[in-house]
This record gives C-alpha cells, structure tokens and sequence, in this order.
C-alpha cells in the first residue's frame, strides 16, 4: 500500500486546511489509518486515526474539537479536516494505514510521505 498526504499549506491561525491520504495500487480495505504530526526536533506524535468501519478514537487533547478524521472508502481516501489551527499546529503531517488504530508509529505498516502545514500568526 503506498499512501500519499497531501494538502498541507500555509495558513493563518484560525484558518482551516483538509489533508488527504490516500492510496495508489492496493486499496486501504480493512485498514485502518492513523495521523501523526512531527513538528521540527519533537517526536512524532499521534492525533488520531479511524477504522475501516470508520469509528474515530480520541483525538490528541490539544486538538479535539478542532481536526476531524473521515473516511471514503470507496474513493481510498482518509481526511484530517482541521479547524481553528494554531501555530502550534505547524509540523509535517503523516498518515499510516495499519490493522489496528494505535497511538504507536511501530504498530502501522505503511507510511505516506507526510505533508507541511505552517499556521502562522
């Protein structure tokens, strides 16, 4: 499965973006996907992720509320709309597909290439 994100940007803070992950080859059936962010010398860190059935986990504390995680099946594509960005926000953004939705990079197969998002102030 080769995953691509993509939508990053420029923004302002308050300003929204929707990142896209999807797939080229196989499809995503029966995985689920999980967001991560990386900002400049941080770990990766989880921000939420959804099944195949499309039920969401919780998402990062500092986040919930503002991005939402979605899923089109048929279109093999997974959305992280985020909303009410802040600058804290800015780091890359990476998708994974994987059997389960964990907070845990080890635990996904596949990885997209990640996507910049910068929210300036």
């Amino acid at each position: 499965v080769q995953l691509q994100a993509s939508g990053g940007g420029l923004v302002q803070a308050g300003g929204s973006l929707r990142l896209s992950c999807a797939t080229s080859g196989r499809t995503l059936d029966g995985y689920a996907v999980g967001w991560f962010r990386q900002a400049p010398g941080k770990e990766r860190e989880f921000v939420g992720g959804i099944t195949w059935s499309k039920i969401t986990t919780p998402y990062m504390n500092s986040v919930t509320g503002r991005f939402t995680i979605t899923r089109d099946n048929a279109e093999n594509t997974v959305y992280l709309q985020m909303n009410s960005l802040r600058p804290e926000d800015t780091a890359v953004y990476y998708c994974a597909a994987g059997r389960l939705v964990v907070n845990s990079t080890r635990s996904y197969d596949y990885w997209g290439q990640g996507t910049l998002v910068t929210v300036s102030s």
